[in-house]
């Protein structure tokens, strides 16, 4: 099959877009069979009914939960975002805020007070009706004072949330957010029935979702089917989806070769060039906001000085792991969290990329007061495939500067409880976020619930507030490029690299356009796919 033939198909089967077909084709010179191939294309098929989805999926522990509050794994994430629950709004595979839960919402001029209208007749699992009080049940979930919630921070704004009537919620804000739509998406913020409050009752995966919980072993298995009074029309094509929490790379490669599964998350970068070559077998790959990184805890010596943190980000050969880690898929990070797939992305020219520079990372040192430093950070690859191997090469970067790094491999199951937020370093993988609001509210604000580097800074956090409320679209660029460069220079987390997502399936799947704001089709391909 000959390169064109081969695009030609994915086009047809929906793999990829017209966009990218047509670019392909250009660069094969095959300008002259475009609209033949499109025809081709717009005949893909239909969406079929039926079947039992299987994902083998890393990211996923005994200790997880059905609480969309204490989502932080893949598989928690799956199954509240993508299978049992709604959001008010859903990202499209173009970024955009369209309808779900919400079928309308609209703002006051400054943008400091929102109104979202529900759709009727949405029923949850258990034949409750959808109504506003259990919007304002779930979105209160994660404002409570001992909230735990990994969305407290980007909710902050909300002073009151009250409803007008069964099917209008109001919420107002301390100031204006011109991106609260994008909020109400986020996969924390799936709606649930008032009134559920413990492990045992959120563990049941009531929802207005696309499947119904059949069973749930928290960080093993998990078992759905279909909903039959889904309100989507066009989705929820899997009569059964299963899915499993397999955390060794090569068992879940060797899962899907074998046909035990029919999707799995993270392939392996080292090998998956000889996947893409494997029959039956589909590579996707997507680069949006997904990024790997290194928080420093700044309020432990000798994270607490600056110039330590800055030299030991000048001591990373960012190219080196973008080459031996990501194997290519992926590109370079800069030490803010906010990829070029961001509307406020800084350019090269506002925010030079910061180089391997030993020397430079020399001068920091020494303005620190040190000659030599010894650090250790704690690596599981349960915070990404391939973090330990990502202490060793910065081990061998950071030599040369006068650093020494002891890498210290920690237990996979329970990383996230035991490690992350505690660490004095240790490495985290985040999803991204599709607004630079959400991305900095989450994970840089200094209250932030998920403030891995325990980070406080004045002017940051004023900004942080005041780019929130900017609806002058040039103004508003200004701040969160300001932002990014507080963060570049004085943030306590090290972002090395953005790394593409890769994930493997069965030929046997179809979809549409793929959404890149967080992995595995914005969390929804058990309710987008199908099987042919």
């Amino acid at each position: 099959m000959s390169e064109l033939d081969r695009i030609g198909k994915l086009l047809k089967e929906g793999r990829i877009s017209r966009r990218d077909f047509m670019a392909r084709a250009a660069a094969l010179g095959a300008g002259a069979t475009v609209p033949a191939l499109l025809s081709q294309g717009a005949r893909a098929e239909e969406p079929m009914k039926g079947g039992r989805l299987r994902m083998g999926v890393t990211d996923a522990f005994t200790s997880d939960s059905l609480d969309p509050a204490l989502s932080v794994t893949i598989m928690q994430a799956l199954m509240t975002h993508g299978q049992l629950m709604n959001n008010l709004v859903e990202i499209d595979h173009e970024g955009n805020t369209v309808p779900e839960l919400a079928e309308s919402w609209e703002s006051t001029p400054d943008a400091a007070q929102w109104t979202f209208d529900l759709r009727k007749d949405v029923e949850f699992h258990n034949g409750k009706t959808l109504e506003a009080q259990d919007v304002i049940y779930s979105f209160n979930h994660h404002r409570g004072e001992d909230s735990k919630s990994g969305a407290k921070g980007i909710l902050e704004a909300i002073t009151d949330i009250k409803a007008d009537g069964k099917h209008r919620v109001i919420f107002s804000l301390s100031g204006g957010s011109a991106d609260f739509p994008f909020i109400t998406s986020e996969f924390h913020m799936s709606i649930f029935p008032d009134g559920m409050k413990s492990v045992e009752e959120f563990n049941r995966g009531i929802g207005t979702g696309p499947y119904m919980l059949e069973s749930f072993d928290p960080g093993v298995r998990a078992l759905v089917k279909r909903n039959p009074n889904y309100w989507k029309e066009g989705r929820a094509h899997f009569d059964e989806v299963e899915t499993l929490g397999i955390a060794d790379i090569s068992a879940r490669t060797n899962a899907l070769q074998t046909g035990e599964i029919d999707v799995m998350n993270r392939c392996e970068r080292k090998t998956v060039h000889l996947l893409r070559q494997a029959a039956g077998i589909v590579v996707e790959q997507t680069n949006g906001t997904q990024h790997y990184t290194a928080p420093m805890h700044t309020g432990l010596a000798p994270f607490d000085n600056n110039d330590v943190r800055l030299a030991l980000k000048y001591a990373v050969d960012r190219q080196n792991l973008l080459d031996n880690v990501l194997r290519g898929t992926g590109v370079l990070g800069n030490d803010h969290p906010i990829s070029r797939a961001n509307r406020y992305c800084a350019t090269d020219e506002e925010i030079p990329q910061r180089p391997y520079d030993p020397d430079r990372a020399k001068f920091h040192l020494k303005k620190a007061g040190y000659d030599k430093l010894a650090v250790t950070i704690q690596a599981s690859d349960a915070a990404f495939p391939g973090a330990v191997d990502t202490g060793v090469l910065m081990r061998e970067h950071a030599v040369s500067a006068g650093v020494d790094i002891t890498v210290e491999r920690v237990p996979e199951d329970g990383y996230w409880n035991d490690t992350w937020l505690k660490s004095p370093w240790c490495f985290c993988f985040w999803f991204g976020r599709p607004t630079e609001d959400m991305m900095f509210s989450t994970a840089y604000a200094a209250n932030a619930a998920w403030n891995d580097a325990h980070w406080k800074h004045e002017r940051f956090n004023q900004l942080l507030v005041e780019a929130r409320a900017m609806l002058d679209e040039s103004k508003r660029r200004e701040m969160y490029v300001e932002m990014q460069r507080i963060v570049h220079n004085e943030g306590g987390t090290l972002v090395p690299i953005f790394a593409s997502d890769l994930m493997a399936t069965t030929d046997r799947l179809r979809h549409g356009p793929l959404a890149t704001n967080i992995q595995m089709d914005g969390l929804r391909l058990p309710e987008r796919w199908w099987f042919a």
